[in-house]
């Protein structure tokens, strides 16, 4: 499954604990979360069944203002987004917007270091929340 812009990684652990692990790896790294979403507590609460689905909002304005700096449109997509979910075979997936396909959208231009390091940032964090 491709989604441009996405990046999406299979992970070794079930959702639950992808989704504690990417939190707890965004805390040490001195980000804010915003807020942890439950998709699937969601749908439970009006009756539909979904996989564990949840989403992770979070971010630094230290790496997020001066890609707004540059194009304020980009203040939609940030902060960070990721998504830890189930698919119907039971495989557990992290989801993340890719930082450069972001700026290419916003057409910033001269904000490759900013796009590099959350790059970086992001991988980072993926590998942390999903290895065995």
């Amino acid at each position: 499954m491709q989604v441009p812009g996405l990046t999406t990684i299979k992970s070794h652990r079930g959702a639950r604990e992808t989704m504690n692990r990417l939190e707890e790896a965004v805390k040490a790294r001195g980000m804010t979360v915003f807020a942890r979403i439950d998709h699937a507590a969601g749908a439970s609460a009006v009756g539909m069944p979904l996989n564990p689905t949840e989403v992770l909002i979070f971010g630094n304005a230290r790496g997020g203002t001066p890609l707004m700096q540059s194009a304020p449109t980009i203040g939609i997509d940030l902060p960070l987004k990721a998504l830890v979910w189930q698919d119907a075979s039971g495989e557990t997936w992290l989801s993340f917007n890719d930082p450069a396909w972001l700026a290419q959208r916003h057409g910033l231009s001269g904000a490759e270091t900013a796009v590099g390091n959350l790059t970086a940032a992001l991988n980072a964090l993926a590998k942390e929340a999903i290895s065995e």
